[in-house]
């Protein structure tokens, strides 16, 4: 493809609201460093970060796509491997969730997310049997292999994310809607066997949303993060610190555990008010409509299912993120995407939303019944 015609079918909008986002996060980071009194150095990391992602977004959009589904099932495994070699490094705060490499590290549950993605659709792309409710097992022990590894961490947020992710693909795969129910039906009925897998912490998060501590009630242990979370995002009031001047005299009334990455939507919310968290929510919603609406003009089978992960990956992400910060759901610790401090979870969404781009450049290929052969629409 011609660098013109490349440019003209490139997807702006969703390259456009990714920068928007990154560019909130650094407003979030640079707030969480104005309060805590610190040297600006995290603000430094994630810019440093954000030049990489970008970088890696477009290369993600460069190959046709339809030569990245040849690499599916090897990145797939090769992220599976990661998860288990995890668990040979340190924990740290009582998790294994990072393997560190001298001063580098990365959270090998983060690359799981766009590998699985991939291998799923790889699966499903020209797939009948998995229409009949016996020939969902092959795609169920695709995606319970990372959840298993992920939540034995434990990390229990980031492991339910591919749940949704999965029934979403199978749904646009063709899967019989009987069968989607069946499986979400067995999900729920297993809650009590989750429960009784679920850790002292998990079980006191689950319990604090169900009892949450009036204002002026001093919270416990389980419940401050959430309870400082939303004083912290009411400090702001309807327009926020930034629009209203608000002095920030008493620093130590901000004081949120895990502000940057966690609970950055609060953040967000203090400094910019509603304006700012609507902001955040239309950027999400955009890119989610038009990875959809990508995925509806696909006719390649390989590149819908894709777009379709995609974008339930970042709507379901972000649902979680901000329901947690407004108190509608457990902490869960699941970072918002583009948005929250780290580089692990920015680099392999930027990789999951240049994927998403690469579908939208190319989505004129016709249906044929065997992989990589495939006809350019000439429209």
């Amino acid at each position: 493809m011609k660098a013109s015609a490349w440019a003209g079918k490139f997807p702006w909008s969703i390259f456009i609201a990714a920068v928007l986002l990154i560019g909130l996060g650094w407003l979030g980071i640079a707030r969480v460093e104005e309060l805590t009194g610190g040297s600006g150095r995290i603000l430094h990391q994630q810019v440093a970060y954000s030049a990489i992602a970008v970088v890696l977004m477009l290369l993600a959009a460069a190959p046709n796509y339809r030569i990245l589904c040849r690499f599916s099932y090897p990145l797939y495994f090769f992220a599976l491997l990661l998860l288990v070699i995890v668990f040979r490094f340190p924990a740290i705060n009582d998790a294994h969730r990072w393997i560190r490499l001298g001063p580098l590290g990365f959270q090998p549950s983060e690359l799981a997310k766009p590998a699985f993605i991939l291998a799923l659709a790889r699966y499903l792309m020209y797939r009948e049997n998995f229409r009949r409710l016996r020939g969902l097992a092959a795609p169920l022990m695709l995606t319970l292999a990372p959840v298993l590894l992920i939540f034995m961490g434990p990390d229990l947020g980031t492991a339910l994310v591919f749940l949704p992710v999965f029934l979403i693909m199978l749904f646009a795969a063709g899967a019989k809607r009987s069968d989607l129910i069946c499986m979400v039906a067995a999900g729920l009925l297993a809650m009590p066997l989750l429960w009784t897998q679920m850790n002292v912490d998990q079980k006191s998060r689950v319990a604090t949303l169900l009892d949450q501590p009036a204002p002026g009630r001093i919270p416990g242990k389980h419940a401050y993060q959430l309870y400082q979370g939303k004083q912290v995002r009411a400090m702001g009031g309807v327009w926020g610190s930034f629009f209203t001047g608000q002095p920030t005299d008493d620093p130590a009334a901000y004081h949120l555990p895990e502000a940057r990455s966690d609970f950055i939507f609060c953040i967000l919310g203090e400094r910019f008010g509603l304006p700012g968290m609507v902001l955040t929510l239309a950027l999400f919603g955009w890119i989610v409509c038009r990875g959809l609406a990508i995925a509806a003009e696909t006719r390649e089978p390989f590149g819908r299912l894709l777009a379709v992960g995609v974008a339930a990956l970042f709507a379901v992400e972000a649902l979680v993120h901000t329901g947690v910060c407004v108190g509608l759901l457990p902490t869960t610790g699941l970072s918002l995407p583009l948005v929250s401090y780290g580089g692990s979870g920015l680099l392999a969404h930027a990789v999951a939303l240049g994927l998403l781009m690469n579908v939208g450049l190319r989505p004129g290929y016709e249906v044929t019944n065997e992989p990589f052969r495939f006809v350019v629409d000439s429209g």
